[in-house]
């Protein structure tokens, strides 16, 4: 009778499958992350990006981000490895690098991935959150303005 182990089952696989196992062993590369924003209701400034993480989310110091000009409307941001996160963006149009907000309600737009909603106050990262698992994917998301 054969006895069954590990140096068993690797003597019987073929290099094929230890090919897969080495190859599945392997972190997942980081990509790019195209975010195309619509509703600018100007082309001034900037378009600023951050994609975050949950722990991130709200907060101005996410992992990872980026901006464009505010007249092609899409910010890519580069070296994204996959996980779960939420794209939080900002239209400073008079590019003073933050959001205007004299009041409660800012001057400038924002908007957040899956358009979720802000109800009397930010979103809810279940609300924004998304699966990022293809490089080179695309989140799209609507500009909205207050004021």
């Amino acid at each position: 009778m054969t006895e069954w182990g590990p140096a068993v089952f690797w003597q019987t696989k073929s290099v094929g499958m230890m090919t897969v196992v080495a190859l599945q062993a392997l972190p997942a590369a980081a990509a790019d992350l195209r975010i195309e924003v619509t509703g600018l209701r100007n082309a001034n400034g900037t378009v600023y990006a951050a994609v975050c993480r949950e722990d991130e989310f709200l907060s101005p110091a996410c992992a990872y981000h980026g901006s464009a000009p505010a007249t092609g409307g899409v910010v890519t941001v580069t070296g994204v490895p996959p996980g779960t996160y939420a794209v939080q963006v900002i239209h400073d149009e008079n590019d003073n690098q933050t959001l205007d907000r004299p009041g409660f309600l800012p001057t400038e737009g924002m908007g957040f991935s899956r358009d979720a909603p802000m109800r009397f106050g930010p979103p809810q990262w279940r609300d924004a959150s998304f699966a990022l698992e293809d490089p080179g994917a695309t989140v799209r998301l609507s500009m909205r303005y207050f004021q």
